[in-house]
């Protein structure tokens, strides 16, 4: 993890007041996309930081911090990555930040290791007239979605699953973040590992933190 952005995640948890293009596209660099950092802990910390590759990374681990559109999320998703983020830049301070937002990634890849979840064989792909398809550890899994991207919510439903979730900006594409347990029942759904501890743990990891989301990191194809 960059120097910098482990001084950020320090002076954000430090904090006691209360809080486009994508692929690769760091925030604050003029992308399409809206950010919203409010006046509060994130908003005072992120007009300190000079590094903006820094600065777009902390806004990131805050659900709706910076808009995905929907005509941005349409598209083919590649899995890249564990995922979390926060319901509150107050909720990210109170965490550690940056810290906590990789030690929560370095556990769930353990347990997307153990489960099979790689690059070569999950997926997403969206289409502008609301039907999904994917593929988790090459399992298919396809149905139907809505998206709000006013409020990043987005919920997936199949012939025997309905979940609710987030869609995020991530430095590298977008993030598809959910409740511990709502991830849980999606993976064993996709996956078909219902009742196998390499993937049942997915549901304990969020137990030490408020307000955390945790889900995957996605690179357009």
């Amino acid at each position: 993890m960059k120097k910098s952005l482990i001084v950020a995640a320090a002076a954000l948890a430090l904090a006691t007041s209360s809080c486009g293009s994508l692929g690769g596209t760091s925030a604050g660099s003029g992308t399409s996309a809206s950010t919203s950092t409010g006046s509060g802990v994130l908003g005072g910390i992120l007009g300190s930081i000079a590094n903006k590759n820094t600065a777009g990374e902390l806004i990131n681990m805050v659900i709706g911090g910076v808009k995905v559109e929907k005509s941005q999320l349409v598209g083919t998703w590649q899995y890249s990555a564990p995922g979390c983020a926060f319901t509150s830049d107050k909720l990210l301070a109170k965490a550690g930040g940056a810290v906590a937002a990789a030690k929560v990634k370095e556990q769930l890849e353990t347990y997307y290791n153990r489960a099979g979840i790689s690059s070569s064989n999950t997926y997403f792909t969206f289409t502008d007239d609301n039907k999904f398809s994917a593929k988790v550890n090459n399992i298919p899994l396809s149905g139907t979605y809505t998206y709000d991207a006013s409020t990043s919510e987005i919920k997936l439903k199949t012939l025997l699953l309905s979940t609710t979730g987030h869609v995020t900006r991530t430095t590298s594409g977008i993030g598809l973040m959910f409740e511990s347990k709502k991830l849980l029942s999606l993976l064993q759904a996709a996956t078909k590992l219902t009742g196998n501890s390499k993937i049942e743990a997915v549901g304990d990891i969020a137990s030490n933190y408020d307000g955390i989301r945790l889900g995957l990191e996605l690179k357009k194809q």
